[in-house]
Formats: C-alpha cells, sequence, structure tokens
C-alpha cells in the first residue's frame, strides 16, 4: 500500500492534472441503452518505440503501465466510471446477484488435516466473506474458534493466505495477505490460549514455513525487503531459521544464493527431524533441485541430493535415510522412486510405482501407503499401493470429478479428501487406509437439483489432428438447434490441469439456459508433461488451435452460433482469450478477459513474470521474439477491424499479473474497434489476483459478468 506521504502526493497531482485537463477527455455522450456506440475516455498515446532484432515495435501506452500515478488512476477512474453506466442499464444485473447470494448461501467446509490429535479446518456460514478457521479434539467433537479472518478488516479484504500447525498441534504459523497480495505476514498463535505471540515476518512470499518437530521454530523463505512490493522483481530469496518469541532482524541465515537471483526455495522438514530438505524452483518450470541439511547435526552444511535440473521431484515422505519422490524423470505421466541417502548416485534408485498411462496428478505417503490421485481424460481415480509398490486397491469415488486432499504423517491411520464435480458440490470424506473405508465428513446442502442437469465428455479433433478433450454441461431439455447461449471455457498453460468442479456462478449461467463448456486443450497437465509442452513456448499457437477447435464443435454440433457464444479465461486464459478474439474474432460474440498477461514483449519485467519463461520464452531470443510478437494480444490489436464485445478485469493489488497488461490491452482494443461491440475494463480495488478477495466482492463482479453477456447474447433472465 502507499505510505500517507505518497498518498498524499497522488492525490494533490491528480487534482492538478485534472484541473488543467490535460489527461483525457471523459465527455461520454450516455448512450440511452447498452449495445450502442461507446464514446471511451481518450488515452494519450505517446511516442515510445522499441527495436527488437531490427523490428521497430510502438508502446504508446507504456504510461499506464505505473498503477500509481495521477494520470493512470484518472484513466482507472473513468474507465469505471464508464463499465459501470453500462451495467447500470442492464435489468438482469440484480436479478442474477440475488440469484447468486440464494446457491451461494451453504456452508463450505475446507479438507481437514490432524496434528497433535487435533483435527483442523475452515467453514464459512454461507455469505461470509472470508472461510473461520476452527479445531477439534475428535470428528464429533464441538468446534473451537481458532481464528476468524472476517474481524480482520472492516471490509473482508484481510485473508487467510496459508496455515500450518506445529507437529505436536501446540502452535499455528499464519500468512494474512492484504488486499489480494501475494505477499504475506506471518504470526504464530498459541492453539490452547487462542494468543499471538509477539512475532511478526514479513517480505515471505510464495512458500509456507515448516516446523521442527519440538515447536521451537520453524524454517520459512523471504525476500529482501523492496520500497515497492506491488511492482518489485523478486530476487535473491533466502531461507531463514526463526526461533519463537523472538524478532525478524534476529532470524538466523540458513541459505543463500547470490549466484542465482532467480531460485526460489521451500523449506521442508521431515517427519522425524532429522532433515531439512530446501526444494529449489527456477520459474514455473516443471523441474527443480532438492538440496539437504542434517539437522542432528549442528555443523551440517546443506548440500546437494538432487541438482541437474532435470525434471520435477516432489517430496513424498522417508523413513530413516530412505526418501520417497515422484518424479518425471524418464516419466512424463510421472513415477514413484526411492532414494537412499546413504547411497544417492542415480544407479542405486529404486523404483517403486512405475509410470502408468494415465498422469499422476497428486500423490502423498499417509499411514505407510501410497494413495496416488491419476488423471484418466480429465477427471479423477484414485489407487491405494503398499510401501512396497504393490497395489492395495482402488479408492472408489461417487462419480466422474475431483479428487483433492489425501495429507498426512506416515504413521497416520486415517486421511481426508474432497470430491466435487459439474453438478456435485464439494463433499469431505474421511478415509480409513486401515479398513480401506470411507464416510462422509460433511456434506453442503446446496438450494439447487442436480438431478436438472446433464454432463457429457466428448473428444474433438484440433487444427493439426490431435483429440481434446471437452466437457459440455447444460440444463436437461435443451435443444441442439444452434440457438443456446454458451460459455466456452479454458486456460492451456503451466501444467495446470482444468477437471470437474461444482461452481456456483456456473449453475446460476446454466440455471439462466446457458451451456457451459470446458476445453482441455494442451499447454495443461490433462495428459502429463507432453501435453503440457506441446503447448508452451513456440508451440503456443497450438493452444489457441485447441481452443478455436472447441467453438467451431460447439457450433457444428447443434449447441450455439457464433451470435451467441461468449469465451471465458484469467491469467494465462486472459492469455488465450486475447489471442483468439484477435485471431478469430468471426467466431465469438463476447469474451471475458480476466487478469490476463496481455504484453507478452515486456510481461518478464514485472514482478515475477520472469518465472513464465519456462511456458512463453522471452523476446531475448531472435526467434522467441516472433513468435511472441505474433500473438501478443497488446500488439495485434488492429485499428478498424471488428471484434467480439469484451469485459476485461483486473485488480488494482494484482501483483501476480500486474493491472498494466489490461489497461494497455483494453486502451489498444477501444481504439482498433470498428463496430459498436462494447469493450469495456472493470478494475477492482483493494484487490489481487483473485485468492482471499472477499465474498461479496466476488459475487459482485460475477453478476457484472453475467450481466454483461445475458445483454450481449441476447438472454431472458428468469429464475
Amino acid at each position: 500500500m502507499l505510505n500517507f506521504v505518497k498518498a498524499l502526493a497522488v492525490i494533490i497531482a491528480l487534482i492538478l492534472v485534472l484541473s488543467l485537463s490535460v489527461i483525457m477527455r471523459t465527455n461520454q455522450p450516455a448512450p440511452t441503452e447498452p449495445g450502442k456506440r461507446l464514446t471511451y475516455p481518450e488515452t494519450r498515446r505517446d511516442d515510445i518505440v522499441d527495436n527488437f532484432f531490427g523490428t521497430k515495435v510502438p508502446d504508446p501506452y507504456r504510461w499506464l503501465e505505473d498503477p500509481d500515478s495521477a494520470e493512470t488512476q484518472a484513466w482507472v477512474t473513468a474507465q469505471n466510471k464508464l463499465t459501470q453506466y453500462y451495467l447500470n442499464q442492464i435489468p438482469a444485473r440484480d436479478l442474477i446477484r440475488k440469484q447468486l447470494d440464494k446457491l451461494y448461501n451453504y456452508e463450505k467446509f475446507g479438507i481437514p488435516t490432524k496434528l497433535g490429535g487435533r483435527y483442523f479446518y475452515t467453514r464459512n456460514d454461507g455469505l461470509q466473506n472470508q472461510d473461520v478457521l476452527y479445531w477439534t479434539d475428535s470428528l464429533t467433537g464441538r468446534p473451537e474458534l481458532l481464528l476468524d479472518p472476517n474481524t480482520l478488516s472492516t471490509d473482508g479484504t484481510v485473508s487467510l493466505g496459508s496455515y500450518i500447525v506445529s507437529w505436536d498441534g501446540r502452535y499455528m504459523a499464519y500468512g494474512l495477505s492484504d488486499g489480494g497480495s501475494d505477499w504475506r505476514t506471518w504470526h504464530i498463535r498459541n492453539i490452547d490460549t487462542g494468543a499471538d505471540l509477539p512475532d511478526k515476518l514479513d517480505w515471505v512470499k510464495f512458500v509456507d514455513v515448516s516446523w521442527l518437530p519440538s515447536s521451537q521454530g520453524f524454517y520459512y523463505g523471504r525476500y529482501p525487503e523492496t520500497q515497492n512490493k506491488l511492482e518489485a522483481t523478486n530476487e535473491n530469496h533466502k531461507i531463514y531459521f526463526h526461533k519463537l518469541n523472538t524478532a525478524q532482524a534476529d532470524d538466523q541465515l540458513v541459505y543463500e544464493r547470490k549466484d542465482q537471483p532467480d531460485w526460489l526455495m521451500a523449506p521442508v522438514v521431515t517427519e522425524d527431524g532429522s532433515t531439512l530438505l530446501l526444494v529449489i524452483y527456477q520459474g514455473t518450470e516443471n523441474k527443480n533441485r532438492v538440496y539437504y541439511k542434517d539437522l542432528r547435526d549442528p555443523n551440517s552444511n546443506v548440500v546437494p541430493l538432487l541438482d541437474d535440473f532435470d525434471a520435477a521431484y516432489q517430496y513424498l515422505g522417508n523413513e530413516g535415510s530412505k526418501f520417497w519422490f515422484d518424479t518425471t524423470l524418464n516419466a512424463p505421466n510421472r513415477r514413484v522412486i526411492m532414494i537412499d541417502l546413504a547411497k544417492p548416485d542415480k544407479k542405486s534408485w529404486a523404483e517403486v510405482i512405475p509410470q502408468q498411462p494415465e498422469t499422476i496428478e497428486s500423490s502423498s505417503m499417509v499411514g505407510k501407503h501410497f494413495i496416488i490421485n491419476y488423471l484418466k481424460d480429465a477427471h479423477s481415480f484414485v489407487r491405494i499401493f503398499n510401501e512396497d509398490g504393490t497395489e492395495a486397491g482402488e479408492l472408489q469415488l461417487p462419480s466422474i470429478g475431483t479428487a483433492t486432499g489425501f495429507s498426512g504423517n506416515i504413521d497416520d491411520t486415517e486421511t481426508f479428501y474432497q470430491f466435487t464435480g459439474f453438478t456435485t458440490p464439494p463433499t469431505v470424506y474421511h478415509y480409513d487406509i486401515k479398513a480401506a473405508a470411507n464416510s462422509v465428513f460433511r456434506r453442503p446442502n446446496v438450494d439447487f437439483d442436480p438431478l436438472q442437469f446433464e454432463t457429457k465428455q466428448i473428444f474433438y479433433t484440433s487444427k493439426d489432428g490431435t483429440k481434446v478433450p471437452m466437457f459440455i454441461v447444460y440444463k436437461k431439455g435443451i435443444q441442439l438447434d444452434g440457438s443456446n447461449p454458451t460459455l466456452l471455457y479454458g486456460y492451456g498453460g503451466f501444467d495446470i490441469s482444468l477437471t470437474p468442479t461444482f461452481s456456483t456462478s456456473r449453475t446460476v449461467w446454466m440455471e439462466m439456459g446457458g451451456v457451459f463448456a470446458l476445453a482441455n486443450i494442451r499447454g495443461g497437465g490433462e495428459y502429463g508433461e507432453e501435453w503440457h509442452l506441446a503447448g508452451t513456448k513456440e508451440h503456443k499457437q497450438n493452444v489457441f488451435d485447441d481452443f478455436i477447435a472447441g467453438a467451431e464443435w460447439l457450433i457444428q454440433n447443434g449447441y450455439t452460433n457464433p451470435k451467441k457464444l461468449a469465451i471465458q479465461g484469467g491469467s494465462n486464459g486472459g492469455l488465450l482469450m486475447g489471442a483468439v478474439l484477435e485471431q478469430r474474432p468471426d467466431l465469438f460474440r463476447a469474451a471475458l478477459v480476466q487478469n490476463g498477461v496481455l504484453d507478452m514483449l515486456r510481461y518478464q519485467k514485472f514482478t515475477i513474470g520472469r518465472y513464465w519463461a519456462s511456458d512463453y520464452g522471452t523476446v531475448d531470443e531472435p526467434n522467441m521474439f516472433k513468435v511472441l510478437y505474433s500473438y501478443s494480444p497488446v500488439h495485434n490489436a488492429l485499428p478498424g477491424k471488428s471484434y467480439p464485445a469484451a469485459m476485461v478485469t483486473t485488480a488494482d493489488h494484482d501483483d501476480r499479473v500486474v493491472p498494466g497488461h489490461s489497461y494497455k490491452f483494453t486502451a489498444a482494443l477501444q481504439r482498433a474497434q470498428a463496430m459498436d461491440n462494447p469493450i469495456l475494463i472493470r478494475i477492482q480495488t483493494r484487490a489481487g489476483h483473485g485468492a482471499g478477495t472477499p465474498t461479496s466482492i466476488a459475487l459482485d463482479e460475477i453478476a457484472d459478468l453475467w450481466a454483461f453477456l445475458t445483454h450481449e447474447l441476447g438472454m431472458q433472465v428468469k429464475f
């Protein structure tokens, strides 16, 4: 946040600039109804030109990259004013907001964890802005309040980013996020008394703490102090040890690598307390290193265990010197191996669970069993293995959907998981490992009838012949006459799999008569690392082609037509939206471009943007410059071309995908638009990339997005 002096300076500058009328004109002739041609706030264009290997590229809106300047803030105010004016004229907006409240108002439960004989889980009674953390001493015991983030701010924008309970269940370290920021401020709470210790840790981002079994303290990673948390690049991550009841300034530096400023290190203390593992990442590439330190020897050094940066390695557990990992080494679908620290050379490694035709989505070691969550055509199936790798059975899931959870310790006899599907609200299950028995821990009661909806999975062919799966969900009884308003969602990046999950907002969309489709395009992790890599760097166009082919399939098979088809994606999915609406503007009627990475020539210059180079590549290489320039949404909005209606969303505190991406894209598309379809931007204040957004703010945004789509697609809203 801005300090008082800087904020005062901005306010004074804003008053001066507006009084001189040198920023922009906002003489918007108010349309009598949405759909009439808008007059957008005039956005100043500068004569900035970059030279990339002989190609001159204008960047007229670079001034919008500064979120704190008076000029940018005035632009934000003018754009928000126009957007809200437009939305205020859509009668369905209030109806949609009320229906969202109605459906979202149900109890929601997090997946419990058990430590020190206590169970910890979150609960939301329905419309609370933030989930509340509780503990209980038995599965049927009375819940005890541990932390209510709703009391920490008046507007609900302070959220519980993460919490880590000590091994003995006595203390909880918890990280708070302010205004949706990725930064966490960590505190420590005595669980018995409910009181906080004086300890406070700042400059922490992306990784959690890891306790010693003695509960005397924990290891954590932090960045150096910076003048501007929202804009500064994040470099020189270091590992420290924090002792309880001491100041952060007194923390012991455990490990740093001044020669590797891009390394991000996550500390993991083994359950037996013998070893500190450092899991080291470099960007978002699906590879990592693993170093370790013998905690039994106070003079031991941090030494490399896995230092080739040749694959992904996820630590699962250990017994003595035997350590288990799941890995992509020689296994793009992942497998489980054992490494003995007494003889860590590769020729001594043992394969425990071989690679399967299906990819491993997640894995854990609980109760001396491996619980492996596989993906089969983008939905979960779970298999149990004994410690020696022999099969112990398959967990029977209720239907096609998504299972998550399965955490625990090596000697535990129980674990918990959550199961959900497109029409199945998230239900939390208790699993008895010895008895191989399932039981419901918490089941929500949602005010809707799942039997009214139908889910199907189809496979279509992309431009290069690749078979791509797509889920389609809709209210029963629709006619395949090409007239259905349809929303196609996609992401396609960073090895992230899109699987069936319940969504109140999508349920409301379908209640209004809309069809929802989710395309499992390349770039994700649905079919392992090969599927992911097929949508990265010079292959990124495959992602766009897959999505476009999914839209064409929906049209060809009678679900919808180009005048009734809308698309949606956020973050990397926002890049997808920007690219496809420019490449095939004839195919879509409306687009929701949310928190997108949209300036592909400069993305690596902001906060953690350079970490994404493993998926995107950078303009530092001539060939990659050509690729990035060919689809960068900021640079491919062509004046005089007709584009679909677009609602761009971002947040002024997004310190992951900085708002300048969305600002510049909106300015370019507004200038380029040759027809009446509106190009609007909705800028949320006191918010970040999405995590921790208060319920009330999230539902307001969804109501605005759905109102926009219902108007643009000509939908009649009834509930």
